[in-house]
């Protein structure tokens, strides 16, 4: 199969030049890409609980590359793809307007926070605005597009600083924060081979579905949803029906305070909805708290589409790009490789896919695979010995083979065809845990490949349906919504009947 290019951006690049109205100039003097290393600190430590999961994060080292487009480019290139375009730069006196309801700023726990990222945090927060500016373009555009307010952009800087790469400890991942199953159920890729929680464009399309359904939920109430978000909205909904009387009266967003102040919501929960407001306050107008947030160019992007099990380094190569490049671009693909099997579309910087395809072709065929062979598993064979032949580690070896049948004893099975990756492949993986598994009741995460290296799988929590029981009460049980518990369990209707097993969770294995 050939490559081909998906023509996107490149169509709009000529625009550039007879397009007055794009202010190229907003984006300022292309500064070095922000790193996501030593500034990965908690901006709420100590303030949400030891339940807190949506600040305290984990990632590794990712940077954005220098983009080697101009700034014109770049300009037309946004508009091309999401018809969004910047706006200047803005002087500290000048009037700002935002599309969510700011006037709870005097209320304390706005206070506090809006002190806390222009004091103690300051140095944290400003580089996360500046690390959001390289999606913001993509982000406003999308909500808007969708009738959701454009301010719910800091939403993300709240889940992650904007961190594609964002990993916490209960295991939620990416720039917005997806737990498996949720991404899962608005339509995310979450496999073995491919996290589209850690696609940039591909999640904020999902949070944007997710929030627009809360949104629906709570008759449209901006702040309950948020708080649905991060708390689940089977807890927020049991919250307003606990204390219907005391929010007797209190219309619209009001509602969040109202439930916030019954001490009924998680510390987390509560103070989330003020985090949001106060990353929007200072966010929106950072100059007036003498801020100087230089902004990085947008994400924009070519697309191209290549065979399956494309190694990335191709990629690179036929574009020519940087591995740096197309790794930053194309967060989402776990193992070097696009997955194999059928083909996938990867992202180029704008104006090299216009060469992809004759250039791909024109590459040797050793090059265009990252599968380099196959081996045939002998019974009572070592995984660890058949990587060694390649020059691999047994944990390298089984990100390419999570599917591995192990004898009791955990030697392997003859039999089975094992598939030998590239040694480029395996240069530009990712070493994350298995996405599969989403472990509940803990606050620890799996170790890379573990599961696939021993050959311990997954196992299932389950609870059997006793008399009386409902689907609201076992949720409540293991931490679940009704909607997540329904879906573990392909569950359509709230019927349920004694005897029954149903699926709360997993525990991989050790």
């Amino acid at each position: 199969m050939k490559a081909r290019l998906v023509p996107v951006a490149s169509l709009v690049l000529g625009l550039a030049a007879c397009a007055p109205g794009l202010r190229p100039s907003s984006f300022g003097t292309i500064p070095v890409p922000l790193s996501s290393g030593p500034d990965r600190v908690s901006l709420l430590a100590g303030e949400t609980g030891p339940g807190s999961s949506s600040l305290a994060l984990t990632t590794a080292s990712h940077s954005a590359p220098t983009p080697s487009i101009s700034e014109e480019e770049a300009a037309a290139a946004v508009v091309g793809l999401f018809g969004w375009s910047p706006a200047p730069v803005r002087d500290a006196d000048e009037a700002v307007d935002w599309d969510i309801d700011v006037s709870y700023a005097s209320r304390d726990r706005v206070e506090h926070y809006v002190d806390r990222f222009t004091g103690s945090a300051r140095g944290v927060f400003s580089a996360w605005l500046r690390r959001g500016t390289r999606y913001e373009s993509m982000i406003r555009s999308k909500l808007r597009d969708a009738g959701l307010p454009e301010d719910l952009y800091f939403l993300a800087l709240i889940e992650s600083g904007y961190d594609s790469h964002a990993y916490s400890r209960a295991a939620a991942v990416g720039m917005w924060q997806f737990m498996t199953t949720t991404a899962r159920g608005v339509g995310l890729r979450v496999d073995w081979w491919v996290d589209e929680r850690r696609d940039p464009v591909r999640a904020t399309d999902a949070a944007i579905r997710y929030l627009r359904g809360l949104r629906t939920e709570f008759d449209g109430s901006l702040y309950l949803a948020a708080a649905a978000y991060n708390g689940g909205s089977g807890r927020v909904s049991r919250g307003l029906a606990q204390h219907a009387d005391a929010l007797s009266g209190v219309e619209g967003d009001d509602r969040f305070f109202a439930l916030a102040e019954t001490g009924y919501l998680r510390s987390e929960t509560r103070e989330y909805v003020p985090q949001l407001i106060a990353a929007a306050l200072v966010g929106k107008a950072p100059e007036r708290y003498g801020m100087d947030v230089e902004p990085l160019m947008p994400f924009v992007y070519d697309s191209v589409t290549v065979p399956g099990a494309t190694p990335l380094a191709a990629v690179a190569t036929a574009s020519g790009a940087s591995m740096a490049e197309i790794r930053e671009l194309n967060p989402h693909f776990l193992r070097g490789l696009t997955p194999p099997g059928g083909s996938s579309q990867v992202r180029v910087p704008v104006g090299r896919g216009l060469a992809f395809e004759l250039r791909f072709d024109e590459l040797p065929a050793a090059l265009r695979s990252g599968i380099a062979g196959r081996e045939t598993t002998v019974n009572r064979g070592r995984l660890s010995v058949m990587a060694a032949r390649h020059g691999l580690t047994e944990q390298q070896l089984a990100w390419y083979n999570p599917g591995l049948r192990r004898a009791s004893n955990g030697l392997l099975i003859g039999g089975q065809s094992v598939i030998i990756p590239s040694e480029v492949a395996v240069a530009a993986a990712l070493n994350v845990a298995d996405p599969s598994i989403e472990r509940y009741g803990t606050t620890t995460t799996a170790k890379p490949a573990k599961a696939a290296a021993s050959g311990k799988k997954a196992v299932p929590r389950t609870h059997v349906v006793a008399s009386g029981e409902s689907l609201d009460r076992i949720a409540r049980r293991f931490d679940l919504t009704v909607k997540r518990l329904k879906s573990m369990n392909g569950l359509r209707g709230d019927l349920i009947r004694p005897g029954q097993r149903l699926i709360v969770g997993t525990s991989g294995g050790t």
